[in-house]
Order: C-alpha cells, then structure tokens, then sequence
C-alpha cells in the first residue's frame, strides 16, 4: 500500500494541466482504476481458482487472465463508445460509435475534473471484472473457445447497454435509478448470466450426489482479501473525484463487507456448529456486492444494515439455489453477486432517504418512489441479461460448443484445454 500512497501523493504534486481537470482527483482515480484492476488479476482470480478442484485450477487463471485481456481491447474498440458515447435517437438504449479506437479521446480531453482517458480505463476495468465474475457460473466444464467467444459477445451486447442505461445518458438514467457503482450494471448482470450459463450448460458430472469442495482455502481467502482491499478503489473510485462522497464510499464498503462475513459466520455457528472459513469469505464478498449499488449514497447506520442483510439473505440463497433448485451455478455466483446486487439496488433506494436519521444518507427522496424506480431497472436488467445471454450460449454452442466432453470434464480442464498442470507434485 506504501506505493500507492507515494503514486497519489506524487501525482496530487503536479498542477492541473488542462482547463477543468484537477489534479488530486485524477491521480485517486488513476489509482482506483489499479485497485479495481487488482480486483481481477490477481483477487477474482485467486479466489476463484482456490474454490476448484485441483485438476481446473489452471483453467480459471487462464479464463480470467485472457478475458482481462480481450474485454480490454474490446472496450478500447467499440465498447466504451457504445456504453458512453451519444447515441443520437437511440441514445435511450445505446450510445454510438463516435469514439471508435477512442479516436475522440486525446491528451487534453476531459470528463468532468478527471482526463477522459482515465475515465475510460477506470471504465475498463468494470468491463473487464463483470464478465470475469460469470466464469464462476460453468466453471471446471466450458470450453476455453466457447469462454473466450461468449465474454466478448457478451461485453458488446449485454454489458455496453445496460452500463449505457444507467452510466451513459440512457433510459434508466432517465428515469432516476440510483447505481453508485455496479449494483446493475456489473453485479445483477453477472449474476443472472452465471444463472442462465449453468442451467444451459448443465451440472458438472456428479453434481450435487458428489463433493466437491474446494481445493486450496489459502488461495480463496488470498483472492479474497485483494477483492476486498480492491473494492475501496471499485465503489470509492466511482465518485470520479477526490471528495467526500468516495471517503464515505469507501467507509460504508468496509462496514458492509465486515458486517456481512459476521452474519454469515454467525448463521454458520447456528446451523452447522462451526463457522468455516469459506463461508467468512462468501459473506464478506455478498456484503461487498449488496453495498455497491448504494455505496455513494448511504450512511454508516444504513451500511451496516445491508451488510446484515446481505449475509442472511445471500445465505439461505446459496442453499436454495443448490440444494432445492439442483442448480450447479459453481462458485454461487447468482446468490452472491446477483441476488446481492438486487437486494443492494432496493436497499438503495430505502437507506439513501435522509429521512431515517442515523441510518440514512443524505438524498432527499421519496422512498416509495424511488424503490419503485429501482425495482423496474432490476426487472429490465434481469430480463434483458437472461434473454441475451442465452442467445449467446446457443450460438457459441453451435460455433463452438459449449461444454467438453465427459472425458475431458473427468480429467481436468487444465491438460485437456491448455496441456499444462495447475501444480506439478
């Protein structure tokens, strides 16, 4: 941490360099976009890998790290002018193609008090984390193509619209709804299409008669801690300034996340006589996501509310997703993530009303209203990631194929996709 300390204070040295820009909020954000990149490679990553059998532990590194690698250029392409750019009269659903290659971004463009190509980086890095976060969905039994094709289609026809609707101009931004940093747009997409991914895909073979449990705990709760540590600069970072809206930001993210591996830990002690470690990680994580959407517009009481929330509700969901439904989403990505980020968005629109006192923030709304406002971008979003998503799946699978073969999903995906060992013992 002592580099990023000396990275901001360097950077907050130089004077502003262009009309409107501002140096100490360029340099928080130039090292928020770090931290959020971190959050991937290594910490999503990391996390990930350690919750696999020891055969695809490989396999999820490399899906990770390539994804970051094809998303970032897909958003240099095309993706960022889609989702920020003026769409003319479909600027409601879309933006346009006018900063193609980011052709319209130089050294002296700006957006807001921050350079445009800061911007667009920050940007990157939630376009590269939201389709990395589905891996866990089919995880240890799609093909390495079918991944590779599936993000990136995904990128373009999923995320750049619905980050438009909210982030860019568009009809839910319109509308009012209240997404401080990803609630929608990164963590109720993801959800729902890890959701939809492992109901197309089918269950791994055993599942749910055989254990799987994960591998290497010291890998999870590694990844887990850079997630965390990452998340300061993913909801702080969202503010696009140096101010007090991040500083609150990034204190309610801590007490969401320390309250929400509490409750699960808690629950744990009730229900099975021993908090695990695993389950200490998944509530942080579930307390991290349900935060998010709200994290720039609620107060420390608020937060601790929905950390408590978050840890009960995403709780019993990862239960009822596996056990009742039989649904193999792999590393619980939609009772974490997506149920998280749909209870996160409602909260929002409860717990931003400074009308609760001490557990309210600081907007003056109707909470009637604007819960109303964030139920119907939930809705839109659900519908619309499910639908296309699996459009996507049926097409990969025709290109492609989806799934590797019994074979193949026996031995490992590490020597069948990539012909290399995760650990060579």
């Amino acid at each position: 941490m002592k580099f990023f300390a000396l990275m901001v204070g360097l950077l907050c040295s130089v004077p502003a360099y262009a009309d409107g820009i501002d140096g100490a909020d360029t340099a928080w954000i130039m090292t928020a976009t770090a931290l959020v990149l971190m959050m991937t490679i290594p910490g999503l990553s990391l996390f990930y890998a350690g919750l696999v059998r020891t055969k695809n532990v490989l396999s999820v590194l490399m899906q990770c790290f390539t994804i970051t690698c094809v998303m970032s250029i897909l958003w240099m392409v095309i993706g960022y002018s889609l989702a920020f750019g003026d769409g003319g009269s479909m600027n409601a659903f879309i933006g346009g193609t006018g900063n193609f290659m980011l052709g319209a971004i130089g050294q002296e463009t700006s957006s807001g008090t921050i350079p445009e190509s800061v911007f667009a980086l920050f940007q990157m890095t939630f376009a590269v984390i939201t389709p990395a976060l589905i891996v866990g969905g089919f995880a240890e039994r799609m093909r390495f193509s079918a991944v590779v094709l599936f993000s990136a289609a995904w990128l373009i026809l999923v995320y750049a619209p619905i980050c438009h609707w909210v982030w860019g101009g568009g009809w839910l931004s319109d509308l009012g709804v209240m997404d401080f940093a990803g609630g929608i747009v990164v963590h109720v997409t993801a959800g729902v299409a890890a959701l939809v991914a492992a109901v197309v895909l089918g269950n791994r073979k055993g599942f749910p008669t055989q254990p799987m449990p994960p591998h290497n705990m010291t890998l999870t709760i590694t990844g887990a801690g850079m997630l965390w540590v990452g998340w300061f600069g993913f909801n702080g970072g969202s503010a696009l300034s140096a101010n007090g809206d991040a500083g609150m930001a990034m204190l309610v993210t801590h007490i969401s996340a320390a309250m929400g591996a509490c409750t699960w830990m808690l629950l744990e002690r009730i229900k099975y006589g021993k908090a695990s470690a695993l389950g200490a990680v998944t509530g942080m994580v579930a307390g991290l996501g349900t935060i998010t959407p709200a994290s720039g517009f609620v107060g420390p009481g608020g937060a601790l509310i929905i950390g408590l929330s978050a840890g009960i509700v995403c709780f019993y969901a990862t239960g009822y997703i596996k056990r009742t439904l039989k649904i193999d989403d792999s590393l619980d990505v939609f009772p974490v993530h997506g149920v998280g980020g749909i209870l996160g968005t409602l909260l929002t629109g409860i717990f931003a009303s400074n009308a609760l006192g001490v557990f309210g923030g600081q907007e003056e709304i109707s909470i009637s209203a604007q819960v109303q406002v964030q139920a119907i971008g939930i809705a839109a979003a659900i519908v619309y990631t499910a639908v296309v998503t699996y459009a996507i799946l049926k097409l990969t699978d025709v290109l492609v194929g989806n799934r590797v073969s019994e074979e193949d999903e026996q031995e490992g995906l590490d020597l069948v996709a990539h012909n290399e060992r995760g650990y060579d013992l």
